[in-house]
């Protein structure tokens, strides 16, 4: 077993997009001593690092393969729930996409937990996080660790959607301005074509430190608490089960999934669910696990000619990538977005359309020996709310994630994802894409109606864009879990830092401020 100091000052659970943030900025303080626990492996798998081929993770033993449960909204399905298990966590199998999210989503988190979290605050944090290499936006960063690249090959689909968007009446934009209207090419973390994750921006640069400590393999399976204080944590390597005390606080950065199931296997959460698993109140937070708010997205694709991230396997391709980091394996896949409005009375889009010239169908793990291109619509203010709740006792074992797609009662979660599909059918009918496209590939059954293709795009077909949040709240109000310093209320030495801390989600993607509330959690303990 890898040796693991018997105490530190700060323990942290979980190195992603929030945790390895975390485990760096606490290691710059030289008198700190810092042990970061990682259940998952040491990111060496060549697909972690060649952007084109992250879905090739998806149910990967570098995956908590989780599924949701069945969803009635989408016709009972179970949706496959992707999670990087190792360092980097997510960061390391996402699609690299660094969208911001609006200002008014940081102000609304304002209004839940204090100015401090208000866009004014979080924006100064993103010129801290940001290396963005090409741009002359004056609110965005050039030195920061962590490198926001343009795309380096985007392929000639992409071209072809941002102009069919135009001529639908959108207009292009830069990426990342604090009230998006329109389209753009995404901007992704990427140094030289590789992936650059969090492990890779903030893990290893500080490996040499002799403070830190990174363990991989590590499954933490419990806070240990003296009274209500948290001094430790337990976790297993293999069949040995191991303590480290905590000297100051431990941090739980594990995720919207993962944060949630360790409070609650430590006997923090709603009182009558933990005796179902005979585990003993530390403190009751009936919050714990509720309030999930996810992305649900649905896409219509078709065959087309050629040209597409199919042919990023072909032995050029593949040349090209390892020679000289160019050509269509450094795609992110989704290589342009935009925001829409599902309805002409509100104020600020609900919806992102993410186009791929890839035949990226059924959930990322479907085989197409063909060549498609794909537009898809996301949900990104959703009122439906889920949860995530422990299925047994045994750390182990997989929680119970509902999202709850599409549940709220008035319908409107339905009604937009809709009127989002018929944009995307608009769209890719319009030219120059409309006549190069070639036989519907999803959903695989055509319809006579359009409204009967585009239910069954979403009931049959939708699935999550991979950014749960809000399972660990954090407000000012007595029932959130967290304080606005981002302490579990109940108790001491104990604080989340990670997406589920999200007071509401971000019209966006759920990296770049899980980043924000690494950093941000970092000074809240360190004073």
């Amino acid at each position: 077993m890898t040796y693991v100091p018997p105490a530190a000052d700060y323990v942290v659970v979980g190195t992603g997009s929030s945790g390895a943030v975390v485990a760096a900025r606490l290691s710059e303080r030289s008198q700190y001593e810092v042990v970061a626990l990682e259940a998952g492996p040491v990111d060496k798998n060549q697909f972690i690092h060649i952007p084109a081929a992250f879905s090739k993770l998806f149910h990967s033993d570098l995956d908590w393969k989780y599924l949701t449960t069945p969803q009635p909204q989408l016709h009972d399905r179970q949706i496959l729930y992707p999670r990087g298990k190792m360092l980097g966590g997510s960061s390391s199998m996402n699609a690299m996409m660094w969208v911001r999210g609006f200002a008014a989503d940081y102000d609304d988190w304002a209004d839940a937990a204090g100015e401090g979290w208000g866009f004014e605050s979080v924006v100064e944090y993103f010129r801290r996080i940001e290396a963005v290499e090409g741009t002359t936006e004056p609110d965005q960063g050039t030195d920061g660790p962590l490198i926001i690249s343009r795309q380096r090959n985007p392929n000639e689909w992409t071209a072809r959607f941002l102009e069919a968007v135009q001529k639908v009446g959108f207009q292009l934009e830069t990426a990342n301005i604090q009230e998006p209207e329109g389209f753009t090419e995404t901007m992704v973390n990427q140094r030289n074509g590789s992936r650059w994750s969090t492990a890779d921006a903030y893990l290893k640069p500080a490996k040499g430190r002799p403070n830190l400590q990174v363990i991989t393999g590590a499954l933490v399976t419990r806070v240990i608490f003296e009274g209500t204080r948290a001094v430790g944590v337990e976790y297993r390597i293999g069949d040995e089960v191991a303590v480290v005390r905590a000297k100051k606080e431990v941090v739980l950065c594990g995720g919207a999934i993962n944060s949630p199931q360790l409070l609650q296997l430590s006997g923090i959460g709603a009182p009558d669910l933990l005796a179902e698993q005979g585990i003993p109140v530390v403190a009751a937070a009936p919050e714990v696990g509720a309030n999930l708010s996810d992305h649900l997205t649905a896409l219509l694709g078709y065959g087309v000619a050629g040209g597409t991230l199919a042919d990023a396997e072909k032995p050029l391709q593949l040349i090209n990538y390892l020679t000289r980091k160019r050509g269509m394996l450094t795609s992110n896949v989704g290589e342009a977005y935009g925001f829409v409005r599902s309805r002409k009375d509100l104020e600020l889009p609900d919806l992102e359309l993410v186009f791929g010239p890839a035949p990226f169908y059924e959930e990322g793990i479907g085989t197409f020996t063909g060549h498609g291109i794909a537009l898809g619509t996301v949900l990104v203010k959703p009122e439906s709310r889920g949860t995530v709740t422990l299925r047994s006792a045994d750390p182990a074992a997989a929680p119970l994630v509902d999202p709850r797609y599409l549940s709220d009662p008035g319908g409107v979660d339905r009604a937009a994802m809709l009127a989002g599909l018929r944009l995307v059918h608009k769209i890719l009918h319009t030219e120059p894409l409309g006549s190069k496209l070639g036989p519907l590939l999803q959903p695989k059954r055509a319809q006579a109606e359009l409204d009967d293709l585009l239910e069954e795009a979403l009931t049959w077909y939708s699935h999550t864009l991979y950014h749960p949040t809000g399972t660990c709240r954090m407000g000012t109000d007595a029932g959130s879990v967290v304080d606005p310093e981002l302490r579990v209320r109940g108790v001491e030495g104990l604080r989340v830092a990670d997406a589920s801390v999200m007071p509401t989600i971000i019209r966006g993607h759920t990296h770049a401020p899980a980043v924000v509330i690494g950093e941000k959690a970092a000074d809240l303990i360190a004073g």
